[in-house]
């Protein structure tokens, strides 16, 4: 098992977040979380990465239980994105020191030593991400996508064993999105046994790759399994509160709200 979590609660401020969930990710999966504004997502990854401690309950990554080791150590198999680490990172790194910090998964170079493969490493992928004449810019002083990008490369040059990805897509335009998705599919022919788990509020951004879904609502389980039979008008529809229909074809999936029938008696047209 690479990630398993029993009967985890999170509490912040007071509120419970997560909630009694249970969840399971084995090698080779690729999971979508899906859920409403405040159903848990980001807070559900942020357990899975460690950067966040379960208020109840038991967390084992990558066959490690967390509270009996090293977090440090464990951290640097584990490729996290996402924006409540991003807020982290001190802004006036610049954009390829930002994906030095991946190996060792650290939030600042300050003091650090980066061996030769990491230093080349990192230039191949500020290349492949269209961030190379960025390089040397501060991370607050790019585009929210170009943050977005350089993130990914972060968690990349790493080459992790679990990759866990908080809205990837965040402000990237058509082109930027479609880019991003074409290369978790690579990644995921590449290297079919590392498995991923992608939190997204749009259908419209799930990878043609995604074998699993997770269906999150007020920080609990809804529905969790095979995303043909878990990403479903019916499900979703039932977890968000409103009526979607979801259209899946060529491998990518939208989602639309149905249209309300009109009440009889209602007023007329034309």
């Amino acid at each position: 098992m690479v990630l398993e979590m029993s009967a985890v609660s999170l509490i912040r401020g007071g509120r419970e977040v997560l909630s009694d969930l249970d969840w399971r990710v084995r090698p080779g999966e690729r999971w979508v979380v899906f859920g409403p504004n405040g159903a848990g997502k980001s807070s559900l990854l942020e357990v899975a990465s460690t950067y966040e401690i379960a208020s109840r309950g038991r967390v084992d990554v990558l066959g490690a239980r967390v509270g009996t080791v090293d977090l440090r150590q464990l951290r640097r198999r584990v490729g996290y994105a996402g924006a409540p680490l991003a807020r982290r990172i001190r802004p006036q790194l610049t954009v390829r020191d930002v994906v030095l910090t991946g190996p060792r998964a650290m939030l600042s170079t300050f003091r650090q030593h980066f061996a030769s493969t990491d230093r080349i490493r990192a230039e191949e992928l500020l290349s492949e991400l269209g961030l190379a004449e960025l390089a040397d810019r501060r991370v607050d002083q790019v585009s929210e996508g170009e943050r977005q990008r350089a993130q990914l490369a972060r968690v990349l040059v790493a080459e992790p064993d679990l990759l866990l990805l908080d809205e990837p897509t965040a402000g990237l335009d058509l082109a930027g999105r479609e880019q991003l998705l074409s290369r978790l599919d690579a990644m995921g022919d590449a290297d079919p046994g590392r498995p991923v788990v992608l939190v997204t509020h749009q259908l419209e951004e799930v990878p043609a790759s995604s074998t699993r879904a997770l269906l999150l609502r007020d920080g609990r389980v809804f529905a969790a399994g095979p995303i043909e039979t878990t990403l479903t008008s019916e499900a979703l529809s039932e977890c968000v509160g409103a009526a979607i229909t979801v259209e899946h074809r060529d491998g990518r999936y939208t989602a639309r709200r149905r249209p309300q029938p009109l009440r009889s008696g209602g007023a007329k047209l034309g």
